[in-house]
């Protein structure tokens, strides 16, 4: 692989943009908006909500209605496979006026909701989730109406769920304080301040004062994905004699667990950082092929890395030594189970892996074998399998064929399209 390539904007961050600039007043321009199903879903959701959003190739305008004057639907709000939207839109419609269902596709219809339906319940808010065994999954309806200023002690780290707190605060009388058990990716906190909520962090711990008015800041410039960047950055170290250069990506330091990752590994990566103000930070990372030593890493690491773990084990495999990946159970509740779907796929091509698993959470202990087989595969429906089996089969010897691609257009549509540009033969 050679060459340099500029990426579609971060999903994380553009969800959170179109959700706050809705809510705030004046309008505001998202520049380098990703194309993807996830940000469309959201896009779609808060249109049918009444917020009037345009789109210019890659520049998503919306003229912000105000906090709590967004219109009911006219029937369920459809979000796809966007757990994000699910997620985060329950925080932002804590505090509307009328009462919404919200419908999700198959995959999504099956995820856990409980851990974001309980904090809000405890906030006055009134939803209800389909019964699904001990948990709840959508389709979620929820009522407005007025809520409280909450505590909460979060017991999984979740930004999702962090997200959607924060945003039933916006609503609230008085200080909403979270508190983490681990640091996780603080792009709500930063989207929160930009758009001038009264909201500040001290260690793992957030307050945010309200009720809040909040003003929208213009235009915001997403910088490309770094959970995206991370499956050609994990190619480039593994095909002999590769160096790209990856452009204006997210440099957020709660999202850059990668990079420490595999410097521990042996890497060759460059970190140029172009803005350090602003929104986010973000600039260039440029990557050389190299070998790869095992590494471990630690649970507290997870939740920086959480999205990147498929392109991990990937290396993992193909790197010397053993390399442990420990509190990774959260893997087994993403759009497929993760954890399955790697170490299966992983195990047809000659990897060699074992999960660990202990009361409350689990292990991946892979031993490295220095490269890897080709082999049939599967995607398993989900984007981030799907885009590292690529990964996968492009270092492995042999012939590798993946059963179904399509899911990539969640997150990274044209990753093909930028990929192959990057090929040398």
């Amino acid at each position: 692989m050679k060459g340099t390539v500029s990426l579609r904007g971060d999903k994380s961050i553009a969800h959170r943009a179109v959700m706050l600039a809705s809510v705030a007043e004046g309008t505001t321009r998202l520049r380098n908006f990703p194309p993807h199903e996830d940000a469309a879903a959201t896009l779609h959701a808060f249109r049918s909500l009444g917020v009037t959003i345009t789109r210019r190739k890659d520049t998503v305008i919306i003229k912000g209605r105000g906090l709590s004057r967004l219109h009911a639907p006219r029937g369920p709000l459809f979000v796809n496979e966007s757990g994000t939207t699910l997620r985060l839109l329950l925080g932002i419609l804590a505090g509307q006026p009328f009462k919404v269902s919200l419908h999700a596709a198959a995959s999504l219809s099956r995820r856990p909701m409980l851990r974001v339906i309980q904090p809000l319940r405890a906030m006055g808010v009134n939803l209800s989730g389909r019964r699904c065994g001990k948990e709840e999954c959508a389709p979620i309806t929820i009522e407005g109406g007025p809520v409280r200023a909450l505590r909460y002690r979060m017991p999984v780290a979740s930004a999702q769920v962090k997200s959607a707190v924060l945003f039933a605060g916006l609503y609230a009388r008085g200080t909403t304080r979270v508190i983490e058990p681990a640091a996780t990716r603080d792009h709500t906190e930063r989207m929160l301040g930009l758009f001038g909520a009264g909201i500040s962090r001290q260690g793992r711990t957030i307050d945010l004062r309200g009720p809040c008015r909040l003003t929208s800041p213009g235009t915001i410039t997403i910088p490309g994905d770094i959970s995206s960047a991370a499956f050609l950055i994990v190619a480039a170290i593994l095909l002999p004699g590769s160096r790209i250069q990856i452009k204006t990506v997210s440099l957020n330091p709660s999202r850059i667990g990668i990079l420490a990752v595999l410097a521990r590994m042996g890497a060759r990566a460059a970190i140029t950082v172009r803005q350090k103000g602003g929104a986010e930070p973000w600039g260039d990372i440029t990557v050389q092929a190299g070998a790869l030593h095992g590494v471990t890493i630690q649970k507290k690491e997870i939740p920086s890395l959480i999205d990147e773990l498929p392109a991990l084990m990937v290396a993992a495999c193909c790197a010397s030594g053993i390399s442990t990946l420990k509190g990774v159970e959260e893997l087994r509740v993403k759009e497929t189970d993760r954890i399955r779907s790697m170490t299966e796929n992983l195990a047809k091509m000659g990897g060699r892996l074992a999960v660990v698993r202990r009361k409350r959470s689990e292990d991946i202990v892979i031993r490295g074998a220095g490269g890897l087989r080709g082999a049939a595969v599967s995607s398993f429906g989900d984007h981030r399998t799907a885009m590292a089996m690529i990964v996968a089969g492009m270092a492995a010897s042999g012939r590798t064929s993946i059963d179904d691609i399509g899911c990539i257009s969640k997150s990274f549509p044209d990753f093909l399209k930028v990929l192959k540009p990057l090929m040398v033969k």
